[in-house]
């Protein structure tokens, strides 16, 4: 059993990805998983097969709360965070992430992997000839911590239920220590797989929650880390592209996206006002 490093995944109705996940490392290292969907399949089954891993069931508050809820369960210098959708993590790489850390004296914020296959518009990577690269910001899939600078950081800003959360620790990071991604640690990241749900009435209900989400916290990000005025003159072309297409899809009775379009402009409008991220499945 590894002595450095635990192993952290944060579940949400991801029972059968997380059970694959751990069956290459259990008692090579600690786990913690927390389940912030109260999945009792997924307890039943760690405790009968798994029972050195430690499972948190926890309220769902978020990623960032659910990763700050497992540092406190860490005993070990260094840990790893993972959604169960990573694909390709094994022992060797996750003694690369401990070698990088000590290679660099311990002077680092955040560590990440290189993404195989991953969609160039929405992850920004380093140059793959480099070896170790410095980066403004590590992708919140996969991240590798020490945690007694993670807890200078200041950890995840709870704040944020869903996107952005990584980006603005990341900033704050940088403040701190350098954030590097490794690139001879290549992992997949099936992105959206983590949620394992077979019904099509809660597939479209998630669907919007992300999507209310993913604006809401764009903007108290840049709030957050830019100024309030900054941020709304920035939104200003997003608000006015949003209005027009609810206009236009009123306009030709396409009731689906025009739902799509109300739902981005509810979420927007609730974050330009300053409340908080409440937006549930089935809240309205």
């Amino acid at each position: 059993m590894n002595k450095d490093i635990t192993i952290v995944l944060i579940s949400h109705k991801s029972k059968d990805l997380v059970i694959t996940f751990i069956k290459k490392i259990y008692e090579k290292f600690d786990i913690i998983i927390v389940d912030n969907s109260y999945d009792l399949d997924l307890k039943k089954k760690i405790k009968s097969d798994y029972p050195k891993i430690v499972l948190e069931l926890v309220e769902n508050k978020g990623y960032g709360a659910a990763i700050n809820h497992a540092n406190n369960l860490v005993k070990t210098n260094y840990f790893l965070i993972s959604n169960p959708d990573i694909v390709g993590i094994d022992e060797k790489k996750i003694i690369k992430f401990i070698d990088v850390a000590k290679g660099l004296n311990d002077k680092f914020s955040a560590l990440g992997p290189r993404y195989i296959e991953a969609d160039e518009k929405s992850l920004i990577q380093s140059d793959e000839q480099l070896d170790i690269a410095e980066m403004k910001f590590i992708s919140g899939a996969c991240m590798f911590f020490k945690k007694e600078t993670f807890q200078i950081i200041g950890g995840f800003d709870e704040i944020f239920f869903l996107y952005f959360e990584e980006s603005d620790f990341c900033l704050r990071a940088n403040k701190v220590n350098k954030n590097y991604q490794i690139n001879n640690i290549k992992v997949k990241h099936n992105v959206g797989s983590s949620v394992s749900i077979n019904n099509y009435k809660e597939k479209k209900e998630i669907e919007k929650l992300r999507n209310w989400h993913f604006i809401w916290s764009k903007f108290y990000y840049y709030k957050k880390n830019y100024g309030f005025v900054y941020s709304l003159i920035y939104f200003i072309p997003t608000l006015l592209r949003v209005i027009f297409r609810i206009i236009l899809y009123t306009l030709i009775r396409n009731s689906e996206k025009r739902e799509k379009y109300l739902i981005r402009f509810n979420g927007l409008l609730s974050s330009i006002k300053g409340m908080k991220s409440y937006k549930r499945i089935n809240n309205k």
